[in-house]
């Protein structure tokens, strides 16, 4: 209740302040450089400065671009300027911002650069169905060198191993320094979560924004992970090794400690409740704090009421997390550029959108339209946390299930992720349990536009680990089985091929404790061979060679798919293209169980002697099989 008090406080006085200020000065301007030969030649540049709303003019004399217009926002320090730069060249250009209320000689000049593209939009390649990502939490993973233990710019913070949820110290030069065991484990595309500056102190209760999703400054790597140049060198040392990177993006919401809602740029760029906005900043508190109602279904929902919907989109993440008012077509601008200086800038390969649903559909939709038609090859997944197939579909790119085009490429299947991990603790009957569960989501892909960039994953750093509490790798077997062949996108969660485990039931740094050997002290390391147990080395090697054998497998990412429905407690799915076969066989059951290969007929064909590329161990076709309980086979001829 004190932090909902304190944020209401905040937003009241924040519009007026400093409304006395006579000489602006340019503190800063966003996008901090930019770069020509864009389709969309128009720029919105923000500047911030104490009084900068009221200077009379700003001009420039650079070839090629064009001041089109000045919008002046309720705050007193900050103004916006729209220029265009569609003839222009790479250079340093100069701002001449003039007023007599400026500076003594009436103007102040200030240089901006604008850059050469490295490579076309159309030459940005995103990740696709024939990549597998792996997520990892920077400040989780591994630690490089020179780390500091402090940054004098920032907020007290600490660093405390032994607390779940403090920052333990995680970096990109701790990625960098291991991305040859990317490659010996076979994933090709990095996910990092977000590595933005999260400026916000550590509180009494022992937590911290270390996961990354509370955003103070959206054009600088947070200092604890490193410098924007760090990000730079892990980004084209990762290309070098033919691994992408995918960079976690927040629309919906910023941290409480941007500068955005200490002094809103205007009364509507963030989401607030009606009264305060109505009073200009002035009103006393009326109305409590609104939150949201973490309900997505009202933004697809044909019945849905107003208020289900307001409360869904315009609440408050959390009360440290303000929510951006996308709605206003200068917040969704601002937010478009940033999202193109990233992908300009450090030349990363996709994007992934926290909170999708949350912000405005039609916001992001003119986000992705726009992105789409200047990386029309690049890619985007949204985070759309429902299980059910019918609303994780309606918010792919050309769904006939949406009245508008979403232009978002890749979703993620919550539902997979749902039925999975409902499976693993059931017999698999004649009916609706255990993999029966797969079977019958699967059945709903002819709602998907493109079924194979549909993102299908067994756990993230919001679930509990698949293990739970446990190291139950048949069960973990099957459920990577299935993700790795199955027609989607799959992306894992770091560790998994170690048996990390852990459960949300205490605090989520539970499942997101530190990758074992990234960080010094440790003794137990998994980066090696020498240093895994002999189970995690089982489990890497099983999982190493499943993917090395999914890297360029044509049948996997663009075969047909063919499921049959669990038979005997065995559940069969076949990938087909050009003459060549990928059969996943699953045992649904904890008893041992025949596959009656003459059942599976259409898809055998004439193939007799075959291999289980899990464990090369060769099986006659011509011949029931027998399985154990819970066996994993994949048979490729």
């Amino acid at each position: 209740m004190r932090r909902i008090l304190l944020v209401t406080a905040i937003l009241m006085a924040n519009v007026m302040t400093m409304s006395a200020v006579k000489k602006p000065v340019i503190n800063r301007i966003e996008p901090t450089d930019w770069y020509v030969g864009l389709k969309n030649p128009s720029v919105q540049l923000m500047v911030y400065g104490p009084g900068i709303r009221d200077v009379a003019d700003v001009t420039t004399d650079y070839p090629g671009v064009r001041i089109d217009s000045l919008v002046r926002l309720d705050s007193p320090n900050y103004l916006l300027i729209y220029m265009n730069v569609r003839d222009a060249q790479p250079g340093t250009m100069t701002l001449t911002f003039k007023g007599e209320k400026v500076r003594k000689g009436g103007s102040e000049k200030v240089s901006y650069v604008l850059k050469a593209r490295e490579k076309s939009g159309a030459e940005r390649m995103g990740f696709t169905n024939a990549d597998v990502l792996y997520m990892l939490m920077p400040d989780r993973f591994a630690q490089g060198a020179n780390h500091p233990t402090q940054v004098k710019d920032m907020r007290t913070y600490k660093e405390d191993r032994t607390q779940p949820s403090l920052r333990h110290g995680g970096d990109l030069n701790g990625i960098r320094e291991h991305l040859d065991y990317f490659n010996e484990l076979g994933v090709t595309a990095l996910w990092l979560t977000p590595v933005l500056e999260n400026d916000s102190p550590d509180d009494e209760r022992g937590y911290s924004t270390y996961h990354g999703y509370a955003t103070t400054n959206y054009y600088r790597v947070d200092p604890r992970f490193g410098t924007n140049e760090d990000y730079k060198n892990l980004c084209d040392e990762a290309h070098a090794k033919g691994l992408k990177v995918v960079m976690d993006m927040i629309f919906n919401h910023s941290g409480f400690e941007h500068p955005w809602t200490h002094d809103m740029p205007s009364k509507d760029w963030l989401n607030l409740p009606e009264w305060l906005v109505e009073s200009g900043g002035t009103s006393k508190p009326t109305a409590s704090f609104q939150q949201t109602s973490y309900k997505l279904t009202p933004v697809k929902d044909p019945y849905a009421s107003k208020v289900d919907l307001k409360e869904t989109v315009e609440g408050w993440f959390v009360p440290t997390m303000p929510d951006l008012n996308q709605r206003n077509p200068h917040v969704m601008t601002y937010l478009i550029q940033n999202s193109k200086w990233w992908i300009e800038t450090i030349g990363i390969d996709g994007i992934r959108m926290d909170t999708y649903p949350y912000a405005d559909a039609k916001a992001m939709a003119r986000w992705m339209k726009e992105l789409d038609e200047e990386y029309p090859n690049f890619n985007t997944v949204g985070e759309t946390w429902v299980t059910e197939p019918a609303y994780t579909a309606a918010w792919q790119k050309d769904s006939k299930l949406s009245e508008e085009n979403t232009y978002l490429k890749t979703v993620m299947d919550f539902s997979f992720f749902d039925k999975l991990n409902q499976a693993k603790n059931e017999e698999t009957d004649d009916w609706w349990n255990g993999l029966n569960r797969l079977y019958n989501s699967f059945v709903y892909d002819y709602l998907y536009p493109n079924p194979s960039s549909v993102m299908a994953f067994i756990e993230n750093h919001d679930t509990d680990r698949f293990l739970g509490n446990g190291k139950d790798t048949l069960a973990l077997k099957q459920a990577l089985t299935l993700l790795l062949i199955v027609n989607r996108t799959p992306q894992l969660y770091y560790g998994t091929e170690v048996l990390m485990n852990g459960t949300k039931e205490v605090t989520d740094g539970n499942v997101r404790k530190d990758f074992p050997g990234g960080f010094p002290g440790d003794t137990h390391n998994c980066f090696t061979k020498e240093g895994r147990t002999k189970a995690e080395q089982s489990m890497f090697s099983w999982l190493s060679r499943l993917l090395h054998w999914r890297q360029g497998n044509e049948v996997i990412t663009k075969g047909r798919q063919i499921q049959f429905i669990p038979y005997n407690g065995i559940y069969v799915v076949a990938r087909q293209y050009k003459g060549k076969t990928a059969l996943a066989v699953l045992n649904g059951t904890s008893k041992p169980a025949t596959l009656d290969v003459s059942r599976y007929a259409e898809v055998i064909g004439s193939a007799t002697r075959v291999k289980d590329i899990l464990t090369n161990r060769t099986y006659d076709l011509s011949k029931n099989i027998e399985l154990k309980p819970r066996q994993s086979l994949i048979l490729e001829y």
